[in-house]
């Protein structure tokens, strides 16, 4: 088998799951009686057309690709986080709580302490199920997915009760959000709502980068994820590291839920995660899991995301096509790695590659 082939193997097993990709997103879209050309214009080429869209398209960018990154590690590290949707708002409710109570501390202290509250709060989420992983072997799905129901209601019920904007509470309206946030805990934005977050995601992905492949810590984290009894062999505390890489996890996410409000919201309001937590899961696995992968993922489903807020006015379709849509591209990429990985298939098609190009020879 040669290196050429093995190249062209995989570059059209992935063409060929790109095309399903599209092929199964314009038959529901057929079926919804959408035009199906002008609907993927709208969520893929729209946007990049004005600046204001493409700026727009970078804010959501910002929490994807912080999440995701904290989302790889954990799947480096053999543990599947999919409850940071839960640790981003516990995030949030860290960051809203320290802004709220210590309004006129200076800037300079007050929003790195209001950060660090969004990664203790995201961290201390993530740990939950991490131990429970680690100690008495529960299924992360299992528990990640109910830590974020709860996470949900217990942020519903700050933003009614003990974080309930004065004002609201004064005048009956009673709109579940915060107060509005002091000014000292803004991070600044370079045009419109395009803000320094951007730059935050950057390093932190060469951050992770650096961690993963170039200290001994990353290297027993993956260990830890790619083979645990030899990794165990090798003495390496395979529980302890599993439990940090879901610290870490959640702690990625509450601090994108932190600069989410400091950079757009500056406000805690419902709905303010966005499902950000649960599309993280899919730029992960878009991106392959690494973090020079997860930059340009992260923009891509960013781009589906506001793109999708465009269509109901422009072609009449639903915004949530987008949800179907990473829903497909999830069983697209997990079957993709099947295929990939299947190296009795590859041999396969090597040998029946091998033998149509010696009877072609003979011909």
């Amino acid at each position: 088998m040669t290196k050429n082939f093995t190249v062209l193997y995989k570059t059209v097993i992935i063409l060929l799951a790109i095309l399903a990709t599209l092929l199964l997103s314009s038959v529901i879209l057929l079926i919804l009686g959408a035009d199906v050309f002008r609907t993927f214009y709208t969520i893929v080429i729209t946007p990049l057309t004005r600046v204001g869209h493409i700026t727009e398209v970078f804010v959501r960018a910002v929490p994807l690709c912080i999440t995701a990154l904290g989302v790889a590690v954990a799947y480096r590290s053999g543990i599947v986080n999919i409850g940071a949707e839960g640790q981003m708002a516990m995030g949030i409710l860290g960051f809203t709580t320290v802004a709220l109570a210590l309004p006129d501390l200076p800037k300079p202290l007050l929003l790195p302490m209001a950060l660090l509250a969004s990664v203790l709060a995201g961290g201390l989420w993530g740990f939950i199920p991490g131990i429970l992983k680690a100690r008495l072997q529960v299924s992360e799905l299992l528990s990640t997915v109910m830590l974020n129901y709860i996470a949900a209601q217990f942020y519903s019920f700050c933003l009614r009760v003990p974080l309930l904007d004065p004002a609201e509470a004064l005048s009956g309206a009673g709109t579940p959000q915060s107060a509005r946030l002091t000014a000292n805990i803004e991070i600044g934005r370079i045009t419109g709502r395009l803000h320094y977050g951007v730059f935050v995601a950057l390093a932190l992905a060469l951050i992770v980068y650096l961690f993963l492949w170039k200290t001994s810590f990353g290297y027993k984290m993956r260990a830890s994820g790619a083979e645990r009894r030899a990794a165990r062999y090798g003495g390496i505390n395979v529980p302890a590291w599993v439990t940090l890489a879901m610290v870490v996890s959640g702690a990625f996410a509450g601090l994108a839920g932190g600069i989410e409000i400091a950079a757009v919201h500056r406000r805690a309001i419902e709905g303010v995660t966005n499902n950000y937590g649960f599309s993280a899961v899919v730029v992960a696995l878009f991106g392959m899991l690494h973090p020079f992968g997860i930059i340009p993922a992260s923009f891509f489903f960013a781009l589906l995301i506001y793109g999708s807020t465009l269509t109901p006015r422009a072609v009449g379709v639903p915004a949530n096509i987008v949800d179907v849509m990473q829903g497909l591209i999830i069983i697209v990429i997990v079957t993709t790695q099947m295929i990939l990985q299947n190296t009795y298939l590859e041999d396969r098609v090597w040998h029946w590659y091998s033998a149509k190009r010696k009877l072609k020879q003979e011909v």
